[in-house]
């Protein structure tokens, strides 16, 4: 998968710049991602009753960006920051979770923007989006009572660190 410039596909964690506007490209390097994904569970998930339903091992080699992958398949916006590293857009932002394998969904967003407002049903959004691909997702209260999501490989899941 490859970008027009030829620098390659990386999904949006919601630490880089804005997303350039939708012109074609981007949703559809983003479904051919999402796509390539799912063919992986089904060709190396052959072992469970459903291997659609159950991260792959490659997902949980890279679990940032496999949940980057599907939230931006399914249209959640990311946040974004300036070359400074102030936000500039509003949306989810994603870094590695606690536990090995896991995944932190913040949602974030510039002062003023109402993200902290939003945060409740915004994070509500994501877990469904990864529940229904076999996540697993907690939602937590972290500093200053914002609330985050734990996202990790559901139970009896061999992960990266597992022996």
């Amino acid at each position: 998968m490859s970008t027009a410039d030829g620098t390659g596909f990386e999904p949006a964690t919601g630490d880089g710049p804005q997303a350039p506007e939708p012109d074609g490209g981007r949703p559809a390097s983003v479904r051919t991602a999402f796509e390539g994904m799912l063919q992986i569970r089904r060709l190396t998930n052959t072992g469970h009753a459903d291997p659609q339903g159950i991260p792959a091992a490659w997902e949980m080699h890279r679990p940032v960006r496999a949940v980057a992958i599907a939230l931006e398949a399914s249209g959640l916006a990311a946040s974004a920051v300036d070359g400074s590293g102030l936000r500039t857009a509003t949306g989810y932002r994603l870094r590695q979770g606690e536990s090995p394998g896991g995944v932190r969904i913040e949602w974030l967003g510039p002062p003023g923007s109402g993200a902290a407002h939003a945060e409740e049903s915004e994070l509500a959004r994501c877990a469904a989006v990864l529940r229904e691909l076999g996540w697993t997702v907690l939602l937590y209260r972290g500093a200053r009572r914002r609330r985050f999501l734990e996202v990790e490989p559901p139970a009896g899941v061999r992960g990266p660190n597992d022996g």
